[in-house]
């Protein structure tokens, strides 16, 4: 029940890979629109969360809340769609957001330029100038907005566990690889793989909650679980505020129990 995430530039045929690979395994094909709109359910707005997540980093320099609010939400609804496994996730730094379980290859799609080019020309009806500056100025956005949100260069390929070149690969054979790969042992869920996942879905569902509860939805806090153990950390200024956290957290399906460390008079 592996998952598989597929990284890459716009218009690098990652959609189509994404659609033959879930065909040739039988799984699920997702894309972020799906996720944003699971992320919805929280009670944001599917419209704002899109742009949001379109938009460049001055945009989030303004609203640094909201990127964690945003972020928080698309991390717990991306963690429980891929929970049920058998699934393959083509969106936003999927990569990043699931990088703790096992059982995710993580693949990274590299298409040559004039293979770019030509895919804009037709879909956006452009010319080669102009599809050009589409193709560079969306690499930069996705850069950008990678870096200021994780930290982190999307395109090191450290982050993959596979990376395949189009240049001299169609859509068929690129898929065969990642069909072939995916069924490999090293990719195969462990019991060990199962609980790191139900853990991040629990730490994000937690987390999600505390971000769209009115008592709670200026905080940020980090959230860590296992086996329904759950860890809050953060920095309030009251115990009326640590005492909101817990009550949240009490009612999240799967705590059993939890630990705060938000100040130092705090107790679990």
């Amino acid at each position: 029940m592996a998952v598989i995430t597929i990284s890459r530039g716009s218009f690098s045929g990652g959609t189509m890979l994404a659609q033959c690979a879930a065909a040739r395994l039988g799984y699920r094909c997702i894309d972020r629109d799906a996720i944003v709109k699971r992320a919805a359910d929280y009670g944001v707005s599917e419209h704002n969360l899109k742009d949001a997540l379109d938009s460049p980093p001055t945009f989030w320099d303004r609203f640094k809340h909201t990127k964690y609010v945003y972020l928080t939400l698309i991390q717990a609804a991306l963690t429980e769609e891929m929970r049920a496994g058998n699934a393959i996730y083509h969106g936003n730094a999927g990569h990043l957001l699931l990088r703790a379980v096992s059982h995710v290859m993580r693949t990274r799609i590299i298409a040559p330029p004039a293979f770019r080019v030509a895919a804009v020309q037709e879909r956006l009806k452009l010319g080669e100038h102009e599809a050009v500056a589409y193709i560079q100025k969306m690499d930069d956005d996705r850069q950008k907005w990678t870096q200021y949100l994780y930290g982190v260069d999307w395109r090191d390929a450290s982050f993959y566990d596979l990376v395949l070149n189009l240049e001299h690969l169609d859509i068929a054979q690129a898929c065969d690889i990642i069909a072939a790969t995916a069924r490999q042992d090293c990719f195969q869920e462990t019991t060990a793989s199962r609980s790191a996942m139900d853990d991040l879905a629990l730490a994000s569902r937690v987390q999600a909650n505390l971000a769209v509860t009115p008592a709670t939805v200026h905080f940020e806090v980090d959230v860590t679980a296992h086996a329904g153990s759950v860890v809050v950390k953060g920095h309030l200024s009251t115990r009326e505020q640590a005492d909101d956290v817990r009550a949240v957290v009490s009612k999240v399906p799967g705590v059993n129990e939890m630990v705060l460390e938000l100040f130092a008079e705090t107790e679990a």
